[in-house]
């Protein structure tokens, strides 16, 4: 039996790599959306809290080195300043980010990326009376760093961090308050596979 685990695992590192060009590489992956809230001028205390979700990405690898990722989710969070929650709202921000896997003959695949979100908001409730609203999307930049891991010969694990760069205005009985910059890092694990 340990002969026979250690065959397994000699071939899973012994062969070809696990990504190549051509390849769509989907991956599965629970994700905490953790804001890092910034706020101008009129919004002074306010903050937004994190969001633990489900989260699917695809990837297409253009060539062994470089591919492209979409990431497609949706989170919920609380607006709140100090204890009192003032709002909560859903956001969806699907990401496309190029990317530059290293090592691309390896089993282990480091990748760096960078792209652009475009982000939703919607569901937002007003929980505290005072008539908010939000502005409806949002553009920004995204960064990632992240590293793929064999398990099998076409099942892996994922790590991955990113931060996205998203913010919207916020009104009182349509007066503006002030911007709310919620600018999240997105820490995520997960399995992905490839076809």
């Amino acid at each position: 039996m340990k002969k026979l685990a250690i065959a397994a695992l000699a071939t899973v590192l012994t062969s070809s790599a696990f990504a190549a060009q051509g390849d769509i590489l989907a991956r599965f992956r629970v994700t905490n959306v953790n804001p890092q809230t910034s706020v101008s001028s009129g919004l002074e205390g306010v903050d937004v809290e994190d969001d633990t979700i489900p989260e699917v990405d695809f990837t297409y690898m253009l060539t062994n080195n470089v591919g492209v990722e979409l990431i497609l989710g949706t989170s919920k969070h609380s607006v709140m300043a100090g204890s009192t929650e003032l709002a909560t709202v859903k956001v969806l921000p699907p990401t496309l980010t190029a990317q530059y896997h290293f090592n691309p003959e390896g089993q282990f695949r480091p990748y760096v990326g960078a792209g652009v979100n475009y982000t939703r908001f919607y569901g937002f409730k007003d929980k505290a009376g005072a008539n908010l609203s939000v502005k409806k999307n949002s553009f920004g930049p995204a960064m990632q760093v992240g590293i793929d891991m064999p398990l099998t010969k076409d099942i892996f694990l994922n790590l991955d961090m990113k931060k996205i760069w998203i913010k919207t205005k916020v009104k009182a009985s349509g007066t503006e308050l002030g911007t709310l910059d919620i600018n999240p890092l997105v820490t995520s694990v997960g399995i992905g596979t490839k076809f």
